[in-house]
């Protein structure tokens, strides 16, 4: 697909075709041409001297690469209305999987229609191909000049360049007689592989069909999808709103039939002009009530800082469930416990959705023993249910800080013996007498995840208070003699 003008672009009536430049080996290069550039011979690697000696009036335009690849994947959000897999071949192609869809729309003559009238509001100018696998499909669409009489045909007349080899490799088969597919598939494999390499031979497989190579979709296809596709487009908030509603009906029944819950639901809305509105909500349980999760979809609704602006109207509004979870039968217990907890969790799904997922976190437990990475902070919808934490006995204080640094502080401290504990340090200017102190606790360095001649160094962990009655964790950083002739202290944490 090719764009003769951009969005945009106004150029003087006397103005040439339009072509793409890029700086490339310190010279201006041509790198798109437009069709009529084409056929005046104006091709891409051309540096633009060059191309402007053969037409001086061409119109010339910096090429953008990250604007491309943004606008061929809001062509695949547009075919995505067409089938469930979609993937994008950069620059200038997308491949549609019309594997059980076709049916959809008349037969595979129908789609191919469809998919004609959609980009014609995205390109003004389309070459489309149907093969049997994705390789051949799209080297059809770009190389293939005429018609031929079966797919094996067409695929054999085509220039060697169809097998997306750089220039180099291409020149190195025609200046060898290979000009064709043709003449690669008549070739032995194995002088070929050994001349030319077996990325060659990969290429020829899977073009000719005799290797396989999976798509790449843009979005994996999800385990639940539904959809409402509308004759006359629908361009009521409220109309679209009630559509949702039905589709996580239907939706909650395919769920209880396989005894699971979503954890993620996806509302895409396909406007008449091409553009797509993603809608997207998290739960930190397994849902499928639809009531819960509209109020989600009408908190995510409300949370954006661009309003939905509904166009001419949406004429495909489609949920898919990406994410499921078993989700059984409950029993609600009789002081209300599964209430409360069902409670905490709708209040946890509502302030994600309405101020971000990063916003709210929990704490997840890590099989470790270093404290400053025994916990990991993940947002709270990614977590369903808390991991019990370890707690001292009944009368005891707390074995941690609530409070840690990261990373650790470093504190001067004077100790009655070098490897004795803590009798006074400064902290951030200021000197504590230590009134009493509990410990050592001996934390080893993780030597099975580290290099076998840097093992770490051991920790002696303090818990100490000064005598205004201020609680620190100190731990002195290797041991004396052993490990360091001079070891460092630091302040790892504050208990309340």
């Amino acid at each position: 697909m090719a764009r003769t003008r951009p969005p945009g672009f106004a150029a003087p009536a006397d103005q040439g075709p339009l072509v793409l430049t890029e700086r490339q080996r310190g010279a201006v290069r041509l790198v798109a041409c437009a069709p009529e550039a084409v056929a005046l011979g104006i091709v891409p690697g051309l540096t633009l001297a060059d191309a402007r000696a053969r037409v001086p009036e061409l119109a010339v335009l910096e090429a953008d690469p990250r604007a491309d690849a943004q606008w061929l994947e809001a062509i695949g959000d547009a075919c995505d209305r067409f089938s469930p897999i979609v993937a994008l071949d950069p620059p200038s192609g997308v491949t549609i999987d019309m594997t059980g869809v076709a049916h959809l729309f008349g037969g595979e003559a129908g789609l191919v229609a469809a998919v004609e009238a959609r980009m014609a509001r995205w390109s003004d100018h389309l070459r489309h191909a149907l093969a049997a696998t994705p390789e051949a499909a799209q080297a059809l669409a770009r190389f293939q000049t005429a018609p031929a009489p079966s797919e094996g045909a067409a695929l054999r007349r085509l220039p060697v360049a169809a097998l997306g080899l750089d220039a180099d490799e291409a020149r190195a088969l025609r200046q060898a007689g290979l000009k064709t597919i043709g003449d690669l598939a008549d070739r032995p494999a194995a002088p070929l592989a050994a001349r030319f390499g077996e990325g060659l031979v990969d290429r020829l497989d899977r073009l000719l069909g005799q290797a396989a190579k999976p798509l790449d979709p843009l979005r994996p296809p999800p385990a639940i999808q539904v959809e409402r596709r509308f004759a006359e487009p629908i361009a009521r908030h409220d109309d679209a709103l009630g559509v949702i509603e039905e589709l996580l009906g239907e939706a909650a029944e395919l769920l209880e039939a396989r005894g699971r819950g979503g954890r993620a639901f996806v509302a895409r809305l396909y406007r008449s002009d091409g553009r797509v509105f993603s809608l997207a909500i998290e739960s930190a349980q397994p849902q499928r009530a639809p009531e819960p999760l509209m109020r989600l979809f009408r908190e995510r609704i409300g949370a954006l800082a661009d309003p939905i602006d509904p166009g001419f109207g949406f004429d495909l509004i489609r949920l898919n469930v990406p994410r499921l979870e078993p989700l059984g039968p409950t029993q609600l217990a009789l002081e209300g416990g599964a209430v409360a907890t069902e409670a905490m969790t709708a209040l946890v799904d509502r302030l994600s959705t309405r101020i971000g997922r990063g916003r709210i976190k929990r704490f997840a437990p890590r099989d470790t023993h270093l404290p400053e990475q025994a916990v990991l902070a993940l947002p709270a919808v990614e977590l369903a249910t808390p991991a019990p934490w370890p707690s001292p006995q009944p009368g005891e204080p707390p074995l941690r800080p609530l409070h840690l640094f990261d990373p650790p502080q470093p504190v001067e401290v004077i100790a009655a013996v070098p490897d004795g504990p803590p009798q006074r340090f400064r902290w951030r200017r200021t000197l504590h007498e230590v009134a009493r102190y509990e410990g050592p606790e001996r934390i080893a360095p993780e030597w099975w995840r580290r290099a076998p001649d840097k093992p770490g160094l051991t920790r002696d962990y303090y818990r100490v208070e000064d005598v205004r009655g201020r609680r620190f964790w100190l731990f002195r950083h290797g041991l004396y003699e052993a490990e360091s002739a001079a070891p460092r202290w630091y302040v790892h944490g504050l208990f309340a």
